[in-house]
């Protein structure tokens, strides 16, 4: 990777809704080795597209040559890369965690408070917490659990979109 340090980039994807599109993508992704960190997609503004956010680690030229080889697919309509300093990137975790005991279950309830998550499920031996936000606050979260013993995690991987008026919608 030369100089450059390994970093996360975020690229936003305007796709074809149709099935197939995911299948295609992941796939040009493994024939040229390139990672995906998280995925995530859903439909668009009209129901005929689907936005994919995309997080790889990497360097620059990885990033550029990752979108080169998006923008090459047919069900591909719009890439972009997105600036981290002007998007807004949310993420959505279930974590099931054991509370033995009142004195775990208290404790967790408060630092699930204190994270602004929500108890989704309770059972005797464990509490299921949703959490949404930056990786960064989920990532800690997550860390802040680990004494009482996660039972199991699902991430979503991240949405994103630009702030403001700027617009990765196809012009």
């Amino acid at each position: 990777m030369g100089d450059e340090e390994a970093k996360v980039y975020m690229i936003s994807a305007l796709v074809e809704h149709k099935p197939g599109v995911l299948y295609s993508i992941s796939n040009m992704f493994r024939r040229r080795g390139f990672n995906i960190e998280s995925i995530s997609v859903g439909e668009a503004e009209q129901p005929d597209i689907a936005r994919m956010t995309i997080t790889i680690k990497g360097d620059e030229a990885l990033v550029e040559q990752v979108v080169k080889q998006l923008k090459k697919l047919i069900c591909v309509i719009k890439v972009s890369i997105l600036d981290p300093n002007s998007t807004v990137a949310r993420e959505l975790a279930l974590i099931k965690v054991s509370t033995p005991d009142a004195r775990a279950r208290s404790d967790v309830i408060n630092y699930t408070e204190i994270f602004k998550g929500h108890v989704v499920d309770v059972s005797h031996e464990s509490l299921t917490i949703e959490i949404t936000g930056d990786t960064d606050k989920i990532n800690a979260f997550i860390e802040l659990m680990k004494p009482f013993g996660i039972r199991e995690i699902a991430r979503t991987g991240i949405a994103a979109l630009p702030r403001g008026m700027k617009s990765t919608k196809m012009e």
